[in-house]
């Protein structure tokens, strides 16, 4: 069993209290590592390491040594690619195959490209003209923002976390992560990372623990920290936003979804029976992206549901490193119940159980893991429960349309704005389709193809800020104008 710590100013330390949790493994619910909760002692003391690298060794690099570490930070990932595989297959479950050709090589990426990025992006000047003729200029620089608390989900806990680190740190900032209790492996790691690349101590910390009254709500509370990012559910992103009201403190949030996918009569049926799929049952339908409404024109809604159940019914469970399995558990015995409550409920609404509902047969100690079937619903009006709230889950519901205005009403009609996926060979209509409906990012038959330069973020209670390339830099910097009289 892992014992794993804190890790404050570049070293490892349990926590004053003595306080530990368990982290117990999705595939069978053994305990596999013992965790050192922060309490506000620990986070007092990563505040402190962080405004003291911010005005240290830290502070007094210049763009092209910070890029530099940044790089070294993404090649020592990758020289230890397998380590961090193993360590997200153990607080995930998920399949290697997952591991090897999205989570951890995104998370390599997001260094290097956000170190490009600051190295690159230039800044804006002006002339003016003044009353005695001589001019002035004005000149923008960008000065990093200061100590920044990162909140992160378990959902894909390397990924997401670097997306948020990468930035934070090419911009010249500190930062404090706050790792979800669910998925601590993989920010103890970096924490190696940067120690063996030479970063100074400070400019990465780790507090693990729980939300409130735990180390996520001393994190948010503290005056100290200068803004926090975070992905997860609406609801703890409404409790961080009035903790970081105190003090006008910034916030960046990519929250919950309800995800349409719109597949038109003329989409390339197989493509578009693929992409559904995927997009609804990919990392067991534990994405934000995913999607949980599908509309289908009317003449091919039959065989696209017959097609998306034969799809789903394939799928092979099995631990991360079965060569024959595709799919893997949900995060915990916890989540398990919540996805199952929400399969009960949508019979209890008169859903037609396409396919799923329940919990697969597993093998031996598998038995006693955190699986569920991929599940399938039609016939259900849009107030079913769940037709309107995320269920974070692998699982959809299907509903025929026959208009164009009819879909972009229905994909609409939702109090999240996140993403969606549209399938049609038209792109006249694709493009117009797209332009209507109100959501973040919206794909084009695809899905969560993504290039790091782009803006990302959700609209409505899916959250605020966009982050991505240059637009990270608005959050991640303050922009400071110089007035010269000439």
């Amino acid at each position: 069993m892992r014992q794993i710590q804190n890790f404050i100013g570049g070293e490892f330390v349990a926590a004053a209290s003595g306080k530990r949790f368990d982290k117990r493994s999705p595939l069978d619910n053994r305990v596999i590592a013992s965790i050192a909760e922060a309490g506000q002692a620990e986070v007092d003391a990563a505040v402190k390491a962080a405004r003291s690298a911010l005005h240290g060794e830290w502070g007094g690099l210049t763009t092209d040594q910070r890029v530099e570490l940044l790089y070294g930070v993404a090649n020592e990932i990758t020289r230890r690619f397998e380590d961090f595989v193993e360590a997200e297959m153990a607080d995930t479950g998920q399949p290697r195959h997952v591991m090897t050709n999205v989570f951890i090589p995104r998370g390599a990426a997001n260094f290097k490209v956000f170190a490009d990025v600051v190295k690159n992006v230039p800044t804006e000047a002006f002339q003016m003209a003044t009353p005695d003729g001589r001019g002035a200029l004005n000149y923008g620089i960008r000065v990093p923002k200061g100590v920044i608390g990162v909140v992160c989900p378990w959902n894909a806990p390397f990924l997401l976390m670097t997306w948020k680190v990468g930035p934070a740190l090419a911009c010249g900032n500190t930062v404090i992560v706050k790792p979800s209790e669910e998925a601590p492996n993989t920010a103890t790691l970096l924490g190696e990372v940067m120690n063996a690349v030479g970063v100074p101590k400070g400019v990465y910390n780790v507090v693990n623990g729980f939300g409130p009254d735990s180390a996520g709500e001393f994190l948010t509370r503290h005056p100290g920290v200068d803004a926090i990012t975070f992905t997860g559910e609406t609801r703890t992103g409404t409790a961080i936003m009035k903790a970081a009201s105190e003090g006008m403190r910034d916030v960046s949030f990519e929250l919950g979804g309800k995800n349409a996918g719109i597949v038109f009569a003329d989409a390339d049926f197989d493509a578009a029976v693929d992409g559904i799929f995927r997009s609804a049952f990919l990392n067991s339908g534990q994405v934000c992206l995913g999607t949980e409404r599908v509309y289908v024109e009317r003449p091919i809604f039959e065989r696209f549901v017959q097609a998306l159940k034969e799809k789903a019914e394939g799928v092979k469970f099995g631990r991360p490193d079965d060569h024959h399995a595709d799919y893997g558990p949900l995060i915990s015995q916890e989540h398990r119940q919540k996805v199952l409550s929400y399969y009960r409920k949508a019979v209890e609404e008169g859903a037609t159980v396409v396919t799923g509902g329940g919990v697969p047969q597993m093998p031996g100690a598998l038995a006693e893991g955190a699986w569920v079937q991929p599940t399938i619903w039609t016939g259900l009006p849009e107030t079913a429960s769940v037709v309107r709230e995320e269920i974070f889950g692998p699982c959809c519901h299907i509903r025929p349309f026959d208009s164009e205005n009819e879909v972009v009403a229905l994909a609409n009609d939702t109090d999240y704005g996140l993403s969606t996926t549209i399938w049609t060979t038209n792109l006249a209509r694709a493009h117009r389709v797209a332009a209507r409906v109100e959501v973040g990012i919206t794909w084009i038959n695809s899905w969560f193809l993504r290039d790091l330069r782009t803006a990302f973020g959700g609209s409505k209670q899916s959250g605020i800020g966009r982050e991505g390339g240059v637009h990270s830099l608005e959050f991640y910097t303050e922009t400071r104008n110089i007035c010269v009289k000439l």
